[in-house]
Protein backbone atom coordinates (compact mmCIF):
# COMPACT_ATOMS: atom_id res chain seq x y z
CA UNK A 1 0.00 0.00 0.00
CA UNK A 2 1.30 3.46 -0.90
CA UNK A 3 2.01 5.89 1.91
CA UNK A 4 -0.47 8.75 2.23
CA UNK A 5 -0.67 12.24 3.69
CA UNK A 6 -0.67 12.09 7.49
CA UNK A 7 1.06 8.70 7.64
CA UNK A 8 4.16 8.19 9.75
CA UNK A 9 7.13 7.03 7.71
CA UNK A 10 8.10 3.42 8.32
CA UNK A 11 11.51 2.71 9.84
CA UNK A 12 14.25 2.05 7.29
CA UNK A 13 17.98 2.67 7.09
CA UNK A 14 19.79 4.91 4.63
CA UNK A 15 23.56 5.19 4.19
CA UNK A 16 25.53 8.40 3.73
CA UNK A 17 29.08 8.55 2.41
CA UNK A 18 30.85 10.49 5.12
CA UNK A 19 34.44 11.57 5.66
CA UNK A 20 35.13 8.38 7.63
CA UNK A 21 33.36 6.01 5.25
CA UNK A 22 29.76 4.85 5.11
CA UNK A 23 27.46 6.06 7.87
CA UNK A 24 24.12 4.32 8.47
CA UNK A 25 21.25 6.71 9.20
CA UNK A 26 17.84 5.51 10.38
CA UNK A 27 14.81 7.20 8.93
CA UNK A 28 13.46 7.66 12.47
CA UNK A 29 16.52 9.69 13.49
CA UNK A 30 16.86 11.54 10.17
CA UNK A 31 13.29 12.90 10.12
CA UNK A 32 12.81 13.39 13.88
CA UNK A 33 11.92 16.89 15.04
CA UNK A 34 12.31 18.69 11.75
CA UNK A 35 10.76 19.37 8.37
CA UNK A 36 12.55 17.59 5.53
CA UNK A 37 12.02 17.74 1.78
CA UNK A 38 13.08 14.39 0.34
CA UNK A 39 12.98 13.36 -3.28
CA UNK A 40 13.54 9.97 -4.83
CA UNK A 41 15.03 9.32 -8.25
CA UNK A 42 15.25 6.05 -10.18
CA UNK A 43 19.05 6.25 -10.28
CA UNK A 44 22.09 8.42 -9.80
CA UNK A 45 23.66 9.76 -12.99
CA UNK A 46 20.58 8.92 -15.06
CA UNK A 47 19.56 11.55 -17.66
CA UNK A 48 16.53 13.33 -16.15
CA UNK A 49 17.81 12.89 -12.60
CA UNK A 50 21.17 14.47 -13.44
CA UNK A 51 19.99 17.16 -15.84
CA UNK A 52 16.87 18.36 -14.00
CA UNK A 53 15.87 16.71 -10.72
CA UNK A 54 18.95 17.02 -8.50
CA UNK A 55 20.10 20.35 -10.03
CA UNK A 56 16.65 21.85 -9.42
CA UNK A 57 16.80 21.10 -5.70
CA UNK A 58 20.39 22.36 -5.47
CA UNK A 59 19.40 25.62 -7.19
CA UNK A 60 16.24 26.10 -5.11
CA UNK A 61 17.67 25.03 -1.73
CA UNK A 62 17.73 28.52 -0.22
CA UNK A 63 14.15 29.20 -1.31
CA UNK A 64 12.93 25.90 0.13
CA UNK A 65 14.71 26.58 3.41
CA UNK A 66 13.20 30.08 3.51
CA UNK A 67 9.78 28.38 3.40
CA UNK A 68 10.48 26.26 6.47
CA UNK A 69 12.39 23.27 5.15
CA UNK A 70 15.19 22.29 7.54
CA UNK A 71 16.96 19.86 5.22
CA UNK A 72 16.71 18.63 1.64
CA UNK A 73 17.61 15.03 0.84
CA UNK A 74 17.91 12.98 -2.31
CA UNK A 75 17.59 9.20 -2.24
CA UNK A 76 18.08 6.49 -4.85
CA UNK A 77 18.63 2.76 -4.98
CA UNK A 78 22.40 3.16 -5.37
CA UNK A 79 25.31 2.60 -2.99
CA UNK A 80 26.65 5.40 -0.79
CA UNK A 81 29.79 5.85 -2.87
CA UNK A 82 27.81 6.39 -6.08
CA UNK A 83 25.47 8.80 -4.29
CA UNK A 84 28.46 10.67 -2.83
CA UNK A 85 30.13 10.93 -6.24
CA UNK A 86 26.90 12.07 -7.86
CA UNK A 87 26.41 14.75 -5.20
CA UNK A 88 29.97 16.00 -5.80
CA UNK A 89 29.52 16.06 -9.57
CA UNK A 90 26.28 18.04 -9.17
CA UNK A 91 27.83 20.47 -6.65
CA UNK A 92 25.17 19.48 -4.10
CA UNK A 93 27.51 20.46 -1.23
CA UNK A 94 25.50 21.24 1.89
CA UNK A 95 22.39 22.08 -0.14
CA UNK A 96 21.22 18.48 -0.61
CA UNK A 97 22.04 15.46 1.57
CA UNK A 98 22.62 12.37 -0.54
CA UNK A 99 21.03 9.28 1.03
CA UNK A 100 21.87 5.88 -0.39
CA UNK A 101 19.29 3.14 -0.28
CA UNK A 102 21.22 0.34 -1.96
CA UNK A 103 18.69 -2.33 -1.02
CA UNK A 104 15.62 -0.30 -1.94
CA UNK A 105 14.15 -0.48 1.57
CA UNK A 106 12.64 3.01 1.56
CA UNK A 107 10.60 2.89 -1.68
CA UNK A 108 9.39 -0.61 -0.79
CA UNK A 109 8.37 0.49 2.73
CA UNK A 110 6.39 3.46 1.39
CA UNK A 111 4.89 1.50 -1.52
CA UNK A 112 6.65 3.48 -4.24
CA UNK A 113 9.00 0.96 -5.80
CA UNK A 114 9.12 0.32 -9.54
CA UNK A 115 10.40 -2.44 -11.77
CA UNK A 116 13.18 -1.06 -13.94
CA UNK A 117 14.21 -4.50 -15.23
CA UNK A 118 13.48 -3.67 -18.86
CA UNK A 119 16.14 -0.94 -18.52
CA UNK A 120 18.62 -3.23 -16.72
CA UNK A 121 18.04 -1.44 -13.41
CA UNK A 122 16.09 -4.01 -11.36
CA UNK A 123 13.79 -2.79 -8.60
CA UNK A 124 14.14 0.94 -7.95
CA UNK A 125 12.26 3.79 -6.35
CA UNK A 126 9.72 5.70 -8.40
CA UNK A 127 10.31 9.39 -9.02
CA UNK A 128 8.60 11.19 -6.13
CA UNK A 129 9.04 13.94 -3.58
CA UNK A 130 7.59 14.51 -0.14
CA UNK A 131 7.70 16.92 2.73
CA UNK A 132 8.08 15.07 6.01
CA UNK A 133 7.39 16.90 9.25
CA UNK A 134 8.75 15.09 12.33
CA UNK A 135 8.43 11.74 10.57
CA UNK A 136 4.91 12.36 9.22
CA UNK A 137 4.11 12.86 5.53
CA UNK A 138 2.87 16.43 5.10
CA UNK A 139 2.98 16.55 1.30
CA UNK A 140 3.44 13.83 -1.33
CA UNK A 141 4.10 14.26 -5.04
CA UNK A 142 4.33 11.06 -7.12
CA UNK A 143 5.17 11.17 -10.82
CA UNK A 144 3.45 9.11 -13.46
CA UNK A 145 5.66 6.73 -15.47
CA UNK A 146 8.23 8.67 -17.51
CA UNK A 147 7.14 12.06 -16.14
CA UNK A 148 9.04 14.80 -14.38
CA UNK A 149 6.78 17.56 -13.13
CA UNK A 150 5.20 17.21 -9.69
CA UNK A 151 8.35 15.97 -7.91
CA UNK A 152 10.39 18.99 -8.99
CA UNK A 153 11.77 21.63 -6.67
CA UNK A 154 9.65 24.27 -8.46
CA UNK A 155 6.44 22.32 -7.88
CA UNK A 156 7.33 21.77 -4.23
CA UNK A 157 8.00 25.48 -3.78
CA UNK A 158 4.62 26.34 -5.27
CA UNK A 159 2.95 24.05 -2.74
CA UNK A 160 4.74 25.17 0.43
Amino acid sequence: MTIALGDKLPSTTFVKAGPDGSEPVTSDAFFAGRRVAIFSVPGAFTPTCSAKHLPGFVAKAAELKAKGIDEIACTAVNDAFVMGAWGKSANAGDAVTMLSDGNGEFPKAVGLEMDGSKFGMGTRGQRFAMVVNDGVVEQLFVEGPGEFRVSSADHMLENL
